[in-house]
């Protein structure tokens, strides 16, 4: 990794059923390269699923790679969060089934960052307050919070795992 920025992360799975578990290790395990095993807890905001969290270190990207990894399993409801670091913005990857991918860059206090293109995009449309809400909302993540904030919630005080990408 020499030469590489370093950056670290969570990865939130929110919902997951049983036999989906060891997938979702081994693809985080075959995205940091070494071997992960999560601690599964039932999930109270869906019966009958399971969920876990886990710290990780590597490489700046490495939270974009473990979301595609997951991706393969579109039942997953997932969160990862990418920590700023030099030279690059932090992230943020949402996953709820029978959705796409909803992804933004992070300042370091966590707050989603709107590049001034897209804003000036959305007000070159002239939409009204109404419309221009809803759009900003969207780039916010707004409806995307809504949803996992049950499960968010539901994992206080759950045990994290902390794992670091292999040299």
């Amino acid at each position: 990794m020499a030469g590489q920025s370093l950056a670290r992360g969570v990865v939130y799975i929110h919902s997951a059923p049983a036999a989906i578990c060891p997938h979702a290790e081994w693809a985080i395990s075959s995205v940091l390269g070494s071997r992960v095993t999560l601690t599964w807890t039932d999930q109270p905001a869906s019966p009958g699923l399971l969920r876990a969290e886990v710290s990780w270190s590597g490489e700046v990207g490495t939270g974009s790679r473990i979301a595609a990894a997951l991706r393969a399993w579109p039942m997953l409801r997932f969160e990862i969060t990418e920590e700023p670091s030099p030279g690059a913005d932090g992230e943020r990857i949402c996953h709820l089934p029978g959705r796409a991918i909803w992804r933004a860059n992070t300042a370091a206090n966590g707050d989603i960052v709107v590049g001034e293109d897209r804003i000036r995009a959305l007000l070159a449309h002239g939409f009204g307050a109404e419309k221009l809400t809803h759009e900003l909302n969207q780039l916010l993540g707004a409806d995307i919070d809504a949803e996992l904030e049950p499960y968010r919630r539901a994992g206080d005080g759950a045990p994290v795992t902390w794992l670091h990408q292999v040299v």
